[in-house]
């Protein structure tokens, strides 16, 4: 399927005519290759709680705040809720490990993909559950006039992060359009589903070691390998 056949798909399933206005993009594995170093931060601060994980569990995690992750974790091994303190004690483990696995790049084909679609006319808003600040620090230098702080909806924006629409639906807000009017790039089933219960149209791209009909059962409108690969294809919308 090609990406004019999924937006025809799209359209006929919810009654409408996408009108593409807005970008709503995830972070973490979308604009940054960034995912490896959370993974890893995250099962080596969650296994020095006394906790049996992989890195490769994250993955399936990603889009949740740090509260959720954690507290999913802490109900399944020590079978009650994470205290605020241990919330903030935890994140804040996790964060630092994460600064100590290094740079995490911007992945290839992002920074052109954002400047292309910006220079169109449209606009975009990030929509990360992340509260990582060193990467949302980053995004004034890897991607300038691109994201402004009032197109940015963090995990301190949130009281329910993803798989629930709220993130989306407020990332819909900001950019003051309907669901129709907005195209969300995601590579995460979490986000997948936020997005698609949120009503819009949902790209995801697999830079992750999930596999593609995972992204499609989560809800994905159309499936690319990479984001390079997504470039290539948005040109034929705009």
């Amino acid at each position: 399927m090609d990406i004019l056949s999924a937006i025809k798909a799209y359209n006929k399933r919810n009654g409408v005519s996408l009108q593409f206005k807005a970008l709503l993009s995830d972070m973490d594995g979308v604009l940054y290759n960034s995912m490896p170093n959370h993974a890893k931060a995250w099962a080596e601060t969650l296994q020095a709680e006394g906790i049996e994980c992989e890195a490769r569990e994250f993955y399936a995690h990603e889009g949740r705040t740090g509260k959720g992750t954690i507290n999913i974790y802490f109900k399944k091994f020590k079978n009650r809720e994470a205290t605020e303190e241990e919330v903030q004690r935890i994140y804040s483990g996790k964060a630092q490990r994460f600064v100590e696995c290094g740079e995490a790049l911007p992945m290839q084909g992002a920074q052109s993909a954002m400047q292309l679609i910006k220079s169109s006319g449209k606009q975009v808003v990030l929509v990360t559950g992340s509260g990582q600040k060193t990467l949302l620090q980053k995004l004034a230098l890897h991607y300038p006039d691109i994201f402004t702080p009032d197109k940015m909806v963090t995990a301190f924006d949130v009281t329910k992060g993803k798989p629930h629409p709220e993130p989306y639906l407020m990332g819909l807000k900001k950019a003051s359009v309907e669901p129709y009017e907005a195209i969300v790039l995601e590579n995460a089933p979490l986000g997948v589903e936020a997005a698609s219960a949120a009503g819009i149209f949902t790209i995801a791209v697999n830079t992750g070691p999930l596999s593609e009909e995972e992204l499609y059962s989560a809800g994905a409108d159309i499936v690319y390998p990479d984001v390079e690969t997504f470039a290539n294809e948005i040109r034929k919308i705009l």
